[in-house]
């Protein structure tokens, strides 16, 4: 598990190896909003100064109502994969324990530290040795969801022993009754992540919150230093967090439901997903995969499950079409 991890998004490696310019790629490799959401107005000297404590309050507060975390004000970070790199420093020389199959960078980022790594299958399976666990919610790739019931109780069993519960929302924008935030600042040793990126179409912004009590928020901040967060994507996110995003949301579901209705008349099977993705389980998975590369549509196949592809939203009713004409001539 430590070798580097191939994720979505590598249109011009895929490019180089099947032909084509990289922009006449279709990409659903991904599970981000294909509709970046339009730039609001950034001031000039977000761009001109150093972030500054204003900024910061204002990213904070706007997160904090965004995500409902109550008297915990969530923490800028540059995307959520600078914290994952962290989190072996929360418990060095501990075990840890990661609900899987999930984000591979988790299960690497313990490994390279030198951790014990357990993936396991269900919540049933985690036990007292384990110090850390890690539940992505909703899942990455399956879509797997658990309840805030559940994971209340996992909780309650870790931190009677000093554990950690990690619970990745990356996907948790479109389901917000799902969060565990706004129980956050009644749970010591609850940490939660999330993605500005993906929601919202900005992935290439790199921004991302962690939510904890003030002493783990302090020392994520002390390990990632001063300024790790620039100007414009706080004064960004502080603008597009207090603004209504209904339009947003519903115009992903959209496209979500367009996508799930070209792979089923492709007679593909839709085995799980979010509201940003759809997976799909075939045994023909490597030659569609191949077939679509060749006619420069990029999907995500995965290593450890040969007969999954995940496929993420088409960007409108065109690439629906383009879509479903090359599954179909692979179909025949």
């Amino acid at each position: 598990m430590t070798n580097r991890i191939a994720h979505g998004g590598g249109i011009t490696a895929a490019a180089r190896q099947y032909g084509g310019r990289p922009e006449e790629w279709l990409d659903l490799s991904t599970g981000i909003n294909p509709h970046p959401v339009p730039l609001p107005d950034i001031p000039v000297a977000a761009w001109h100064r150093l972030p500054d404590q204003y900024l910061q309050e204002r990213a904070r507060v706007a997160a904090g109502r965004y995500y409902r975390s109550g008297d915990l004000l969530p923490l800028p970070v540059p995307g959520t994969q600078s914290v994952i790199q962290l989190l072996p420093r929360l418990v060095s020389g501990s075990r840890v324990a990661i609900l899987s199959p999930t984000y591979g960078e988790y299960a690497r980022a313990f490994t390279l530290a030198g951790l014990q790594v357990r993936q396991v299958s269900t919540i049933a399976e985690f036990t007292a040795e384990d110090r850390l666990v890690v539940a992505v919610n909703p899942n990455n790739p399956d879509g797997r969801t658990l309840q805030i019931d559940q994971l209340r109780e996992l909780h309650e069993r870790l931190r009677k022993r000093g554990g950690i519960l990690v619970v990745d929302e990356a996907f948790g924008d479109i389901e917000p009754a799902a969060s565990m935030a706004p129980f956050a600042a009644s749970m010591p040793n609850l940490v939660i992540f999330r993605s500005f990126g993906k929601f919202f179409g900005l992935a290439g912004l790199r921004l991302g919150f962690v939510i904890a009590e003030s002493s783990i928020m302090t020392r994520f901040e002390d390990w990632l230093g001063p300024w790790a967060v620039s100007g414009p994507a706080l004064s960004i996110a502080a603008s597009l967090m207090e603004s209504d995003t209904s339009a947003i949301r519903n115009r992903i579901l959209q496209r979500h439901s367009a996508l799930e209705t070209v792979l089923r008349r492709s007679r593909l099977h839709v085995a799980g997903g979010t509201a940003l993705f759809a997976l799909v389980a075939d045994d023909r998975a490597e030659g569609i995969y191949t077939h679509l590369c060749r006619h420069h549509i990029l999907v995500r196949k995965f290593d450890y499950a040969r007969n999954w592809l995940r496929f993420g939203l088409a960007p409108d009713e065109e690439a629906d079409q383009r879509l479903a004409g090359i599954l179909e001539y692979y179909s025949t």
